[in-house]
């Protein structure tokens, strides 16, 4: 049986593999690892969200949920010196990608961690994620309704228009979270959660 990424404890042997991300001005060299969600590449729909979202938040603490190997948080990190961005993941392999990754590329404003060690009285600016759909309908639900509450400003996801992209927005809006299409593209929609 082979892990899935939102594996807390990955047994898949380890089998690092690098890449360079470079977008918007933003040009890190990644490690990624087997086990962990798009090893050796940035995902489609990560791209998608990293090159349509609006700008991130100046300061503040950003979150990104489900982080994997990091790309979006170090993204944020890079361009945002004065925000601390939070890097969630249940997957250990994921995190302890995330603080290599960020040890390489000096990024002293990346804090990984699991969902539980988020002190309960930190407040969001922003929420980034490409969330993971995978997990299915109902540990999806629960992992937003948990962490949406929490941000002050706005959310962006990436979600597959095949992957329920279109129903999702529904269901945050029925849920008090107002969600709209910020963009399209590659079959992915970039959905701005308020």
């Amino acid at each position: 049986m082979t892990d899935q990424y939102f594996s807390e404890q990955p047994t898949s042997p380890s089998d690092p593999v690098s890449f360079r991300l470079d977008i918007g001005g933003v040009a890190l060299d990644l490690t990624t690892d087997s086990g962990v969600f798009s090893r050796g590449r940035l995902d489609k729909g990560t791209r998608v969200l990293l090159e349509n979202a609006p700008d991130p938040a100046e300061t503040g603490d950003v979150l990104d949920l489900g982080c994997g190997y990091g790309p979006i948080a170090l993204w944020i990190a890079a361009q945002r010196p004065a925000a601390t961005v939070w890097a969630v993941d249940v997957n250990d392999r994921a995190l302890d990608l995330v603080r290599v990754n960020a040890a390489a590329a000096r990024l002293t404003n990346v804090r990984a961690c699991r969902p539980d060690e988020v002190p309960d009285d930190v407040r969001f600016a922003e929420l980034w994620s490409n969330p993971p759909i995978r997990s299915g309908k109902a540990a999806l639900h629960e992992l937003l309704l948990r962490w949406l509450p929490r941000v002050d400003g706005s959310s962006y996801l990436v979600v597959s228009k095949n992957l329920g992209s279109d129903s999702l927005a529904r269901w945050l809006g029925e849920q008090g979270h107002p969600a709209t299409r910020l963009s399209s593209h590659a079959g992915f929609r970039v959905l701005g959660v308020t």
